[in-house]
């Protein structure tokens, strides 16, 4: 019997060596080469090794030694006559170890391969289920301790959108930097990290902070946003759509910053609640701009960035590329059209209000 061997794998049983000495008996007597069916065997035995949780060095380290201690009793060994014949059933002999032992690896990588593929199926299946809230939370919150989650405690979910023409999915290179950079700096963490519809997603207790903020920052190439944070399996999905709408928000408003918070960008729901006050608010407070030289968009424009400026004349120039004789022309024509002075406390609040209704409902480009 073939003794077992002790590697990081564990002891390799017998039976995953069961035959190999008789085949290598075979081979020195007749110096062939391993059969197509014997190689095939192989690749089965380092397919089921591999399923059984034994190691590929392991299980060539005991076909080795088995190889070693057949070696002086082989027929062809026994048998050679003088040195030339020895040579060439050594040859043979070596051959069929190396044959078999390839064999064995590619049986073992197919093994790997597939359940590398089974796991990742079931990874995309349990985030759809996360992510979208389509499975019962005792089931999701059973499931998520496999992926060292725990949904009992708080969680913040972020969502990086790739740049245009990209999508994020289990292969684009930034998904194996961001896992390999937070192995490395963190050792085993509780964040999940995955590709969903193209973004990247992670969702990190808040205990973990330091996680969430250096996945904000490798992934900040394009833009990332961040919701707040929330509890339970219901929260998670709660968050994972703030974070999904913060970058819709941050889309249809134009808005330049790399890394939103939802928790920012909480007036934008609230001003799209009912659309069609916001509609009404458009068209009452800006639809005279349309009646002006060159349309609404660059008065629109002004009152935007004379917002963002904090209402500093100065600056608000310089963001719009004008003088500011220019630009006090454009506030006078938008005074005298809407019957809103920009320079007046309580009449700018209903001009900046408007023009971020306009922006979020794509008006004057769509009608309201």
């Amino acid at each position: 019997m073939v003794a077992s061997v002790v590697g990081a794998a564990g002891a390799v049983p017998p039976e995953f060596v069961a035959g190999f000495p008789e085949i290598l008996a075979d081979v020195s007597a007749s110096c062939r080469t391993l059969s197509r069916s014997e190689r095939e065997g192989r690749r089965v035995l380092g397919e089921q090794a591999a399923d059984a949780g034994y190691g590929l060095r392991d299980l060539t380290a005991v076909h080795l030694a088995a190889a070693r201690r057949a070696w002086a009793t082989l027929p062809g060994v026994t048998g050679a006559r003088d040195t030339a014949e020895l040579r060439k059933t050594g040859t043979a002999v070596l051959a069929a170890l190396e044959a078999g032992i390839a064999a064995l690896s590619e049986g073992h990588e197919r093994a790997q391969r597939h359940a590398v593929r089974r796991a990742e199926a079931a990874r995309r299946a349990f985030v759809d289920d996360l992510l979208y809230g389509r499975s019962d939370p005792g089931r999701i919150a059973e499931q998520a301790e496999g992926f060292g989650l725990r949904l009992a405690d708080r969680h913040v979910v972020a969502v990086a959108a790739p740049p245009d023409g990209e999508t994020y999915d289990e292969a684009h290179p930034l998904l194996r930097r961001v896992e390999r950079e937070l192995a490395g700096r963190f050792g085993d963490h509780d964040a999940l990290i995955a590709p969903k519809d193209g973004r990247l997603v992670c969702v990190a207790p808040t205990t973990q902070q330091h996680t969430l903020d250096a996945f904000v920052t490798l992934c900040s190439v394009h833009r990332v946003a961040v919701s707040r944070p929330h509890s339970g399996a219901v929260g998670v999905v709660r968050s994972y759509e703030e974070a999904l709408s913060a970058l819709d928000l941050a889309a249809r408003l134009g808005l330049g910053a790399k890394v939103l918070s939802a928790a920012d960008l909480l007036v934008f729901p609230v001003l799209l609640r009912d659309r069609a006050a916001m509609a009404d608010l458009i068209t009452s407070v800006l639809g005279p701009l349309e009646h002006a030289r060159g349309g609404a968009e660059p008065l629109l424009a002004t009152i935007s960035a004379y917002a963002e400026a904090g209402y500093v004349n100065a600056e608000a120039a310089r963001r719009l590329d004008l003088s500011v004789r220019a630009l006090s022309y454009r506030l006078e024509r938008i005074a005298a059209l809407t019957g809103f002075d920009p320079d007046d406390s309580l009449q700018r609040y209903t001009l900046e209000t408007a023009a971020l209704g306009a922006r979020l409902l794509g008006w004057p480009t769509s009608p309201v």
